[in-house]
Order: structure tokens, then sequence, then C-alpha cells
């Protein structure tokens, strides 16, 4: 498959065009071979996941939190080495920052929000112009222990428990990875807990205020889901063959 045809379909599916106010540069960040019949999947671009995605023969590495932030940066020091390693080895680099959490279906709260077996979902978590997570309500009651073992089954990662809020709960919130900010505004439309990924020092007494409990389940764990779905996607829509690439922090 083309390069360039895939890179149409990635946007298209993923509504690249919609996340403009993202501080991520999101779509095709670096560009080789136009052949591409090996697409690895990773939640970060880096060294490891990069030489993982090259010994496997990938034509395309598609990552969760890829090189590029803010607005032009000067290739130099592990910027330079990332760039060199995926432009000598052939391999091209795509990114989906927001697009890859707020999707409605295969973004990373949609998809813990089904592994949890949330209900009556709708978009949770305004950043700037958009929504970024998702909430809803657990079919019954549960403690927020309970639920703490279950994402650890699930998701292979013991999650922090940060207690604020009622010991009983049903109405979620979801904002993965770096979400702990998003504790007020689950206060605020009565949430009684947020699953994110790492905890803030600053969202604590505004979760303890709201009575919010925080769930942190890792940031790379929760981000993992994403990723993967987009994988299931363009292995059945697009024929390729493609491989999950785990390079798991423990955070």
């Amino acid at each position: 498959m083309k390069l360039k045809k895939l890179t149409e379909f990635l946007n298209e599916i993923l509504s690249i065009d919609k996340f403009r106010s993202d501080s991520s540069l999101n779509g095709l960040q670096v560009e080789t071979s136009d052949d591409t019949k090996r697409v690895a999947f990773a939640v970060d671009v880096s060294q490891k996941a990069i030489k993982k995605a090259v010994k496997w023969n990938a034509d395309l590495l598609v990552v969760h939190h890829g090189l590029f932030w803010d607005g032009p940066a000067p290739l130099t020091g592990i910027l330079a080495r990332r760039v060199k390693l995926l432009l000598e080895n052939g391999l091209s680099l795509y990114a989906a920052h927001l697009p890859l959490d707020a999707h409605p279906e295969i973004g990373n709260g949609a998809q813990l929000a089904k592994l949890i077996g949330l209900e009556q979902t709708v978009p949770f978590g305004k950043y700037k112009d958009l929504l970024i997570g998702t909430a809803g309500s657990l079919k019954r009651t549960t403690t927020v222990d309970s639920l703490s073992r279950k994402i650890a089954r699930l998701l292979g990662h013991r999650p922090k428990i940060i207690k604020n809020g009622p010991e009983n709960i049903k109405r979620i919130a979801i904002v993965t990875g770096g979400g702990a900010s998003f504790a007020e505004e689950a206060g605020e439309k009565g949430y009684q807990a947020l699953i994110t990924g790492e905890s803030s020092h600053a969202s604590y007494h505004f979760a303890l205020e709201l009575g919010v409990s925080i769930i942190c389940a890792g940031h790379y764990a929760t981000e993992t889901l994403g990723v993967k779905a987009l994988k299931e996607i363009v292995e059945d829509e697009c024929g390729l063959e493609c491989r999950f690439i785990d390079v798991p922090t423990g955070l």
C-alpha cells in the first residue's frame, strides 16, 4: 500500500484536521519509502521502539507520542538521533496524540470505558476547544478498591488510588495518560471517580474538596489501548501486516 494512501486513511479515521489546537504535530512526521507492507504500533517514539520496529522490517511506525511538540524544533541531540535512525532504516513515522485520546470508538478513553463496562457514555474532559475523554455509569455500584483490582487485571498495571470520594461508586470519568487535572471537572459534573494514568499534586485538593477519587492506572498502560485498536483497523481494512511494539515504562 502506498504511504500516501495509508496516511490519508489514518487522517480520515482519526479526524486529524479537527485537532489543530493539540500541542503535538499529528499526522505523518517522517516520510521515507513510499511502499508500506508492515506497520508497527507503539505508545511512544523512542530509540528502543524504533529499533524493534526496524528489526521486524516495518515500513511505518504509528505512535501516540511522536517527535514534535509545540512547534518547530532543532534537529539536534536525541531528536536528531531518532530522526537519523528512522531515515537510515527507511522507517516512516506517524503520530496521533489527542485524535487517539478523543476518538469515540477506538480512543484510549472509549476503549477503557468498554473494558470496565461503562454504559451511556458521553464525551468528557474539556481541553481548549476539544473533549478528549469519556464518562458514563457502571451497570452496578462497586467500590473504588474493586474497580481498581479489575483495572489491574485488565491492564496488567496496579493502579495508585487517591481516595478522596465515596467508597461506593457508579458514575465514572476517564481521561487517560496525564489527566489528573480533570478531577475538578469530574467533581463539578457529579462523577464519583476519575480514571487516569498518573497523579498530579496540583489536582489533589480539588479532588478532595469535590469528593472525587482518582484511580491512576498508569500513563503507559492506559494509552496502549488506542494504538492497539487502531492496529486492528489497519489490519482488517488495509490488509497490512501489523504488530504492537511493547516498550513499557512502568509509569
